[in-house]
């Protein structure tokens, strides 16, 4: 099996303890389309890929785990790096990629390292295309702007 699908078979026996099938089912829908689009921008920008996906899958998975999205980022960074010591699937440079990535895929405003650009555009993306009825949220139109210039919407 791949470094992939052994996150998100773990992601998925975390999020089968959520009580709420709506919530479930919207967290899942997240952090796949997340993963996705993270993925589709990673090889665009000659990022890592994979550990692209990895991170679009845990990026709000201590959130949901825990129902709170208080410091969430940070929170989930280091929730993000327990689970993949505990999988053993990383190497510890990569681990600290994909943990960056988490703590700081909430600061929009602020642009960080290449592979945390990553995430946080795929984080957008899912949020303003996810339901193209929704308004893009203020503090990502910005970033969002930029995104369907790069990629010519």
């Amino acid at each position: 099996m791949s470094r992939v699908k052994d996150l998100q078979k773990y992601v998925h026996k975390v999020l089968k303890c959520m009580d709420d099938n709506q919530k479930r089912s919207s967290a899942i829908a997240h952090l796949h389309g997340v993963s996705l689009a993270a993925v589709m921008i990673a090889k665009k920008r000659n990022e890592n890929a994979e550990l692209a996906a990895m991170a679009g899958l845990l990026h709000d998975l201590y959130a949901y785990k825990s129902g709170s999205y208080d410091d969430h980022a940070h929170k989930g960074a280091d929730y993000a790096e327990e689970v993949l010591k505990e999988l053993k699937i990383v190497s510890k440079e990569e681990r600290d990629a994909i943990c960056s990535a988490i703590r700081h895929h909430d600061s929009k405003d602020v642009t960080d390292s290449s592979f945390d650009e990553v995430l946080k555009d795929a984080d957008v993306i899912h949020h303003s295309l996810g339901d193209p009825t929704k308004e893009v949220k203020e503090h990502e139109k910005e970033r969002y702007k930029r995104l369907c210039e790069e990629f010519g919407w």
